[in-house]
């Protein structure tokens, strides 16, 4: 079948409830006798460390121990990098549980429930085992690694082989870009070098205990349990709240539709985002967005012109990065080429009968073709949302902004809305991305050529004015989102009022408005 065909059958098999109810918890049983066993199956013996690891890695798409995936290469702009990074820990960082056993607050939280059966074996953990905290605790902190400048470190397997020899690399990786030759000279950007040692110490120091083995699977199932039945899901919230409060209850969807629809979409993203453009950007659409965007560009060409504090050739320059912007509205052209789409899930086989291996079917499907990321150069064409977002956003590393077609809806957006009200909500929007361009100029020693005093005298007026506000606002730290919001509702308006000189504006007369104050 075609890909939209797949996609509509996982769909439905999330939404039949009773069938993954009566399945219970067998089709877990069965899977995990495949990858060495636990005791609670009565089946299978634990097989070697990076065996086991190695398969959960290239058919589950789970990563206890760190995080494998491919993205942009921060020393090269074409081309493309495996990446390595910490895992997705389920605990968070900072819990007012530090000072427990992760396993042990799972465990206290599933026994509660109708599944203790499953989490029995959590208690025949060493004593006082500390190993996902410890864990946790070797994760350098983001802005300890930014200020250090430790974001990214360039190495090989070979090199990573020797600073963390714990792990079998070359075999690992070759496991999860199979079929893609892999040797011990392969580039590698990894996030944290200091975790990785720390992790493989770690790995040393207990690789007789069973915890490895029973950690590695505690995290296939956490990873595996969204496609279970409700005693998991349960589980999943209970302890959801437990470590995050009240935001917890917020992360997991109550609506199984919901549920279902966000599973479809993180593994059929190009089908739904084709069947969602269909439906609600129409051609007609995306013309007058570009005809807009094109209107906040010359506006802002403008008002480039009135800046006292920037001299001619800063602004010519300007007006030149302007005019290179490359602008993305709707959504990425490939996604509306259903054969190569297709082929994209042709290898991917679907049963309405059986969610949990429709589930581990698109897992092993998405590791297979993340190989083919490794052997392209990095696209433009790869947003970093969805085409049904409502997110914008401006990438510094291709000179580019993106406007989602979910971005082109009510209340930002109507083909029959005033343009006031089209300028002043998407507008803004547009505006706002637009000005990101000029993040440098702002920033200390960033226009050297330019009037500093006269742009100094701009950025103090700006910051006093966000900290006079009631609620506390440090306008220094927030100053270049603070520059695109102004700006850009002083471009958009700009823009409207240009608008008019050329096109015919559409009352509302019973709201008693006037244009500008529907802008607003």
């Amino acid at each position: 079948g075609s890909a939209t065909e797949k996609a509509i059958q996982f769909y439905r098999s999330c939404m039949d409830t009773q069938r993954i109810e009566s399945q219970g918890t067998q089709p877990l049983k069965d899977l995990l006798n495949q990858v060495g066993g636990w005791n609670i199956t009565g089946v299978g013996k634990a097989k070697d460390f990076n065996e086991t690891l190695q398969t959960l890695m290239s058919r589950y798409s789970t990563f206890p121990f760190f995080r494998v995936h491919v993205g942009p290469s921060p020393f090269d702009l074409k081309a493309n990098i495996i990446q390595i990074d910490h895992p997705e820990f389920e605990m968070p960082l900072e819990s007012k549980f530090k000072d427990k056993n992760y396993l042990e607050v799972t465990y206290q939280r599933l026994k509660k429930g109708k599944i203790a059966i499953w989490c029995r074996d959590l208690l025949e953990l060493p004593p006082g085992s500390k190993w996902s905290f410890s864990v946790g605790y070797v994760v350098t902190p983001l802005q300890e690694r930014r200020q250090r400048g430790m974001l990214f470190f360039r190495t090989t397997i070979r090199e990573l082989q020797e600073k963390a020899p714990a792990i079998d690399w070359l075999s690992c990786l070759q496991a999860v870009f199979h079929p893609m030759p892999m040797n011990l000279s392969q580039p590698i950007a990894v996030h944290d070098m200091d975790y990785l040692r720390g992790m493989s110490q770690l790995i040393e120091q207990w690789h007789k205990e069973r915890v490895l083995h029973i950690y590695m699977i505690v995290c296939l199932v956490g990873n595996l349990s969204p496609a279970l039945d409700s005693r998991f899901q349960d589980a999943r919230l209970e302890l959801s709240k437990i470590l995050y409060g009240k935001k917890g209850s917020r992360m997991i969807p109550a609506e199984r539709w919901r549920k279902c629809l966000t599973d479809t979409s993180s593994f059929f993203e190009p089908v739904l985002g084709q069947m969602i453009v269909q439906e609600i950007f129409p051609q007609q659409t995306k013309t007058l967005a570009e005809q807009m965007f094109s209107e906040i560009q010359d506006a802002l060409y403008g008002q480039l012109d009135q800046l006292e504090w920037m001299d001619e050739q800063t602004r010519q320059e300007a007006k030149v990065l302007v005019s290179k912007l490359q602008v993305e509205i709707g959504y990425p052209a490939h996604i509306l080429q259903t054969a190569k789409v297709n082929l994209e899930y042709q290898n991917l086989e679907i049963n309405e009968d059986t969610f949990f291996l429709n589930v581990v079917a698109c897992l092993k499907v998405l590791r297979e073709n993340s190989y083919l990321k490794l052997l392209q150069h990095h696209s433009q064409d790869n947003w970093h949302v969805s085409p049904w977002a409502v997110h914008s956003y401006y990438s510094m590393r291709h000179h580019m902004v993106v406007f989602p077609a979910g971005m082109f809806r009510s209340p930002f957006f109507h083909m029959e809305f005033p343009s006031a009200v089209n300028f002043g909500a998407i507008g803004v929007f547009m505006a706002h991305e637009l000005l990101h361009t000029f993040y440098g100029y702002v920033l200390p020693g960033g226009c050297p050529s330019c009037n500093r005093s006269a742009l100094q005298k701009s950025i103090d007026c700006l910051v006093e004015q966000y900290e006079s506000y009631d609620f506390k606002v440090n306008g220094t730290f927030t100053l270049l989102e603070n520059t695109a919001d102004t700006g850009g509702l002083a471009i958009a308006y700009q823009a409207y009022k240009n608008w008019l000189k050329k096109h015919k504006e559409k009352d509302l007369p019973k709201t008693g408005l006037s244009h500008d104050q529907l802008f607003y």
